[in-house]
């Protein structure tokens, strides 16, 4: 099964959507899956539901983070590198929705009672969790 059906399988179980996309991921990143689920557990809802940056996104930026980090302060090109792949993500997503915080999608995609009665998960969010998880293979297979 490829990334985007796993992150959204994780979705549809109730996981946040930044926890999805980590999920589908942590065993190729050697990531146990409980530490995946904690980790990325606050940044669903465009960060603990402060509805800024999708939470799709910021859980792929930690892919990308996991893969391509760096952890020396003073190596620069991995830092930048890395960076530089965040951006491209977030341009590629944006590219595809006109916008990337969490509040505009749901303004954009769902109406305000899908959105009280949490039923965007299903209109919306399960789309900008498989969309995140397959830019973000993309870019890992270049």
């Amino acid at each position: 099964m490829d990334k985007a059906k796993i992150a959204e399988k994780y979705f549809l179980e109730g996981y946040a959507c930044s926890q999805s996309v980590l999920m589908s991921y942590a065993d190729d990143l050697g990531l146990d899956m409980e530490t995946a689920k904690r980790i990325s557990s606050t940044f669903g809802g465009g960060m603990g539901r402060l509805r800024k940056t999708c939470g799709a996104l910021t859980g792929a930026f930690m892919v990308l983070g996991m893969k391509y980090g760096n952890t020396d302060p003073k190596d620069m090109k991995t830092k930048l590198d890395s960076y530089e792949k965040v951006r491209e993500l977030y341009k590629c997503f944006e590219e595809k929705h006109g916008i990337c915080d969490c509040k505009e999608l749901l303004i954009k995609y769902a109406d305000p009672k899908a959105v009280e009665t949490r039923n965007h998960h299903q209109i919306i969010c399960s789309r900008l969790v498989k969309d995140a998880a397959n830019i973000l293979e993309d870019i890992i297979k270049k």
